[in-house]
């Protein structure tokens, strides 16, 4: 695939929901993997805002104590049905482990459809502000198709039946739920700690600021996070966008996809098993 619309090309020419599955490969492995992989990372964090999800995470204590490799079993289970598909030997196992992490915990319905959505809707606003092209419609409609099809196997209910449906489900969840509680603060703290830890420790808190850049100010609050300086905000976010008009213009295309379960791993780095990932005991 030698064009930077290539890929592009392929995906307009398959049909967005019977093919949701290979437009969800191609676009995931060689249009954006880095842009994607941080929205996604992203919108697991913007559900911590939930007081009953942070409530069950602070309960658990895993995520203070093991937060790399809670953050590294999340990434790779979902990595796992992205790459190989939801209904491959590899995506039902993924599936199939997920199900049995959260049967232990009493989440309700409405919250497991608002962590569903924000797989949908924030990686398609990271990659309209940020990304090198914007996303287009046929590629949305896939991507909710996609994640559709993968709350029906993890027998989640009442899933709204249209893309534009489930946005506003998002939307006013968001509006409705998103409160200060002390559990999303420690939820919060322990996963910006998570991505500090990743640089060293003189750049440790330049990560905190940048971050604190991409939070509106309702997910703040729900923090109990500070505002950014509207200067620094401007340089994190313009810095950001500049990255995706270089590749755009300057990079030449992705000519092999690239495979999160292929690639080293913090907490797995001789490799997993899905059916051990999951809590430490």
């Amino acid at each position: 695939m030698r064009g930077r619309f290539d890929v592009l090309n392929q995906v307009l020419k398959l049909d967005a929901q019977r093919d949701n599955q290979e437009i969800v490969y191609l676009v995931g492995t060689y249009e954006y993997p880095w842009l994607l992989r941080k929205s996604l990372e992203f919108a697991l964090f913007r559900t911590y805002a939930v007081p009953g999800i942070s409530k069950i995470l602070a309960e658990s204590g895993q995520f203070e104590r093991y937060g790399q490799k809670r953050y590294d079993d999340t990434a790779l289970l979902i990595a796992e049905f992205s790459e190989h598909g939801y209904d491959s030997d590899r995506g039902r196992a993924a599936i199939r482990r997920m199900n049995q992490l959260h049967r232990r915990w009493n989440i309700s319905n409405d919250d497991y459809l608002y962590v569903l959505s924000t797989f949908i809707y924030v990686p398609i606003d990271f990659h309209e502000k940020f990304g090198w092209r914007k996303p287009t419609q046929h590629e949305n409609l896939a991507n909710y198709t996609f994640w559709v099809e993968v709350g029906k196997r993890m027998n989640i209910q009442n899933i709204p039946p249209t893309f534009a449906a489930f946005e506003q489900f998002h939307r006013q969840y968001e509006r409705d739920h998103f409160r200060y509680t002390p559990e999303n603060e420690r939820i919060g703290n322990a996963t910006i700690e998570i991505f500090q830890n990743w640089y060293p420790a003189f750049l440790r808190p330049v990560i905190r600021e940048a971050m604190y850049c991409f939070m509106d100010d309702r997910l703040l609050a729900a923090f109990g996070f500070p505002k950014p300086h509207s200067v620094l905000k401007f340089i994190v976010q313009g810095g950001l966008w500049l990255m995706g008009q270089f590749i755009r213009y300057c990079m030449p295309p992705r000519r092999t996809p690239f495979h999160l379960t292929q690639a080293p791993n913090r907490t797995y780095p001789q490799g997993y098993e899905i059916e051990t990932m999951g809590p430490v005991s």
